[in-house]
């Protein structure tokens, strides 16, 4: 049986340094377990109840819904804007919130990682996307934290890939989510 977590990445930006650590998380899964990138976040509308009825919702977010519940963990990338989340994560998780009490992330182990320029990693950021998924009611990975720091020099010149530490925390990571899904 493979196990497939799905990555939903908090920037945007093409050389986005959180988007490398998912690249990196692809790169080294352990057997058994595939990691898939979902590209389609910046499609979304924000999240509007006149747009999320009974009748139906706008295909981007059909589509994310869609694969969030096909994967068997979430495993989402967060850099840390003005001290929180980025919009386009925090819109996602409020379209997979939905509909309440039966939504995507319902019960789907997830856990949060990242990396920013500040001194902490993100970890602000981190903390507000644990409690916006669990609040969306994921079965958030609390355990384990990987949260890296001066991302914009640290990896100036060394992808997220070329580090011991980073590749032995989201091996770490992704072990801790195998095990909640199992």
């Amino acid at each position: 049986m493979t196990i497939r977590v799905l990555a939903l990445v908090g920037s945007l930006r093409a050389g986005s340094h959180n988007r490398q650590l998912a690249e990196t998380a692809i790169k080294h899964a352990p057997d058994g377990v595939t990691v898939e990138i979902y590209d389609e976040l910046g499609e979304l509308p924000f999240y509007n109840e006149d747009l999320d009825t009974e009748a139906g919702a706008p295909e981007s977010a059909g589509r994310l819904r869609s694969a969030v519940s096909s994967a068997d963990a979430v495993l989402v990338f967060s850099p840390e804007y003005n001290g929180t989340m980025p919009a386009v994560l925090k819109n996602a998780i409020d379209w997979l919130s939905r509909p309440f009490g039966n939504g995507a992330l319902q019960g789907k182990p997830t856990a949060v990682v990242g990396t920013a320029f500040g001194q902490y990693g993100g970890v602000w950021a981190q903390e507000e996307a644990r409690k916006s998924a669990g609040i969306a009611g994921a079965k958030v990975v609390d355990e384990v934290l990987l949260a890296i720091p001066h991302s914009v020099t640290r990896f100036a010149e060394v992808h997220p890939g070329s580090d011991t530490e980073v590749v032995e925390g989201l091996s770490k990571t992704l072990g801790r989510l195998v095990t909640e899904v199992a």
